[in-house]
């Protein structure tokens, strides 16, 4: 490993709208790419945009060149990838191990950790495009980290590098995590859409525009802690001349 120099080569395995986003940040705090796994034509595509000129390379010959290996593939699919690596032993010691799903925690990396290898979950929580947009997005973003205490600082530095904030999530309440991540992402999307859906409807151009502003200063005051009850009255009596209050 390379830690002392701070510059780590990565490897980055899953060119979903993930993993070559947090690769290109990594890249841009100074550490290398030295190569990308992709399955898809539109993998490849993205990879060779986010991350010009990086290797596209088979798992095995990334995990043997890579100082730090970023898992970004599905949820689903990470334990069975994780024992499948380690049945051949392909995981390597004082390896940095780090995937990107949102409900599982570092325990899903312990057949690598058997093999010395160094667990680390970390996932931004953000929605992400899969474009370079992502990167000015991931500033303004928190990731959640979770790992065994010792390696903590280091999962915690690595956000940093990215430009994020990090907040520790223990190893028990990923699944929670997770769920409040999608309940937020899903809302968000089904309801904007609905309202988009609506002004157009009534012939309204640019209507995602139009929304906007009150999409995120609603958003907005809602984070910061305000009275649900008082935004909800507020709601109400945006339709109803006669208030709760003041009805006769």
């Amino acid at each position: 490993m390379n830690q002392r120099s701070g510059r780590l080569g990565i490897g980055i395995i899953g060119a979903g709208r993930v993993g070559p986003v947090l690769g290109a940040a990594l890249a841009g705090a100074g550490h290398a790419v030295v190569g990308v796994h992709a399955v898809s034509d539109a993998g490849r595509e993205r990879a060779e945009a986010i991350l010009p000129g990086a290797p596209l390379l088979a798992v095995p010959e990334l995990l043997e060149r890579s100082e730090l290996v970023l898992v970004a593939i599905p949820q689903a699919e990470l334990p069975s990838f994780v024992e499948g690596l380690a049945a051949v032993k392909a995981w390597q010691p004082g390896q940095l191990v780090v995937h990107t799903a949102p409900g599982l925690g570092a325990s899903v990396l312990g057949p690598a950790t058997a093999l010395g290898a160094i667990p680390l979950a970390i996932h931004p929580a953000m929605a992400f495009t899969g474009t370079s947009l992502d990167l000015v997005r991931l500033r303004e973003a928190w990731c959640a980290v979770t790992a065994p205490a010792p390696v903590q600082p280091i999962g915690q530095a690595l956000v940093v590098e990215m430009g994020a904030e990090p907040v520790l999530i223990a190893e028990a309440d990923r699944e929670v995590y997770a769920e409040a991540i999608a309940t937020a992402t899903s809302f968000s999307s089904a309801i904007v859409g609905q309202a988009v859906g609506m002004l157009e409807s009534l012939g309204v151009e640019r209507a995602g525009s139009v929304l906007g502003p009150v999409v995120r200063s609603a958003v907005e005051n809602a984070l910061s802690g305000a009275d649900t009850i008082d935004l909800a009255r507020e709601a109400r009596e945006l339709h109803d001349p006669y208030p709760e209050d003041d009805r006769p």
